[in-house]
């Protein structure tokens, strides 16, 4: 039965590589869909990869090409057993040829063997882990550096900046969490900074066992692999419990909810850092010109990932510009592709990696959080 249900996945793929909606010269249309939390407690970090997303099919739409674009949206709250419910809804009903994402880490690793048995190309703007680039998947992508990237510059920047003595490394159980605090936990260690580790639930609210094994501690810096929505309880837990110690975390953190969550003073002075440069106010040139029209298409102010949901769009917009629209004719112009992205040139390695992986620091001052620079080159003041 196993074997069935895969088979009829692939066929099922294959029906929904053919485009609809015209015959001869008409205009046809192929569906791309778009999975992600998108109303769940974390879905400030998707709804802007999603905008972006939207913009940039939008915008090839409207040039009248002969192939349309579908954007179709599946939300996945971030639950797993979800987002597969939803990937076999995008493969046998809605007959999609493309998916961007998984967003999450979680859900990709979930549902990468089913998109990749039905030959749908996913390109993921924001899902980090690592193990992701180990399965041996060949249609999976993503346009963002990995965790292996992410948590040691992190914590390099860290230690260039405030020249700890001691570290602690917290995270919650979700895939993502784990593996970003994994990465910085073994970096610290490498550089010789003795470092302790603690775990929490996803799901608890009190976080006061922690609290008390990180106070007894006394450590120069805390670094918390995860999302805004318990990285925003923590900190506020910490500095109740009067842990003043720098705090650092990651993407997953990389929202005004963050501070909101921590109830605002808490959050000050906060490091996060993100593999995605966000075009903050005083942005000049393409970037400027971009996040004019993200503005203009959304509403709202570009956020975390919003370049980098434009560029997996583009990303399967090209490959349809060269008339590709079947899952795998898709899938082997991505093998070629390299342009010039909204959020850094794209490129993709065998392994579905991006050939860039810059990561950029970000500070939390006056309730605000803040562009400090490139890893390497931003400096921390005070």
């Amino acid at each position: 039965m196993a074997l069935a249900a895969t088979a009829s996945l692939a066929l099922s793929a294959c029906a929904g590589g053919s485009t609809s909606g015209g015959t001869g010269g008409d205009t046809s249309t192929v569906k791309i869909g778009f999975l992600g939390d998108l109303s769940g407690e974390n879905a400030a970090i998707i709804i802007p990869p999603f905008n972006g997303a939207t913009m940039a099919i939008n915008e090839y739409n409207a040039t009248n090409p002969k192939t349309k674009i579908q954007l179709v949206k599946y939300d996945s709250q971030a639950k797993n057993e979800q987002a597969t419910a939803l990937v076999q809804q995008a493969i046998t009903t809605d007959k999609i040829v493309a998916m961007i994402g998984p967003s999450f880490s979680g859900e990709s690793k979930a549902t990468g063997a089913i998109l990749e048995q039905a030959k749908i190309p996913n390109v993921s703007p924001s899902a980090t882990n690592p193990g992701l680039a180990q399965n041996g998947w060949k249609y999976w992508h993503r346009v963002v550096a990995n965790d292996d990237d992410q948590g040691p510059k992190i914590a390099d920047f860290l230690i260039a900046a405030k020249s700890p003595k001691s570290a602690y490394v917290l995270s919650d159980d979700q895939e993502y969490s784990v593996g970003l605090s994994s990465s910085m936990e073994k970096e610290l260690k490498a550089k010789g900074i003795p470092t302790q580790r603690d775990k929490f639930a996803k799901d608890a609210s009190d976080y006061s066992s922690t609290v008390n094994k990180v106070k007894a501690a006394n450590p120069d810096i805390i670094m918390f692999g995860g999302y805004y929505a318990q990285g925003g309880r923590l900190l506020k837990q910490l500095r109740d419990g009067g842990v003043n110690a720098t705090f650092a975390t990651g993407d997953g953190s990389l929202d005004v909810q963050l501070v909101t969550a921590a109830g605002g003073k808490a959050a000050e002075g906060a490091i996060i850092g993100c593999p995605c440069l966000i075009p903050f106010e005083g942005t000049t040139g393409a970037l400027k010109d971009w996040a004019d029209k993200y503005k203009k298409s959304s509403g709202v102010d570009p956020a975390i990932y919003a370049t980098e949901g434009y560029d997996a769009a583009t990303a399967f917009i090209n490959a349809v510009k060269a008339g590709k629209v079947t899952g795998p004719d898709i899938n082997e112009y991505l093998s070629t592709e390299s342009f010039e992205g909204a959020s850094k040139p794209i490129k993709f390695k065998a392994n579905g990696e991006p050939e860039t992986n810059s990561i950029f620091v970000y500070r939390v001052v006056g309730g605000k959080v803040t562009l400090l620079g490139p890893s390497d080159k931003a400096k921390l003041e005070g």
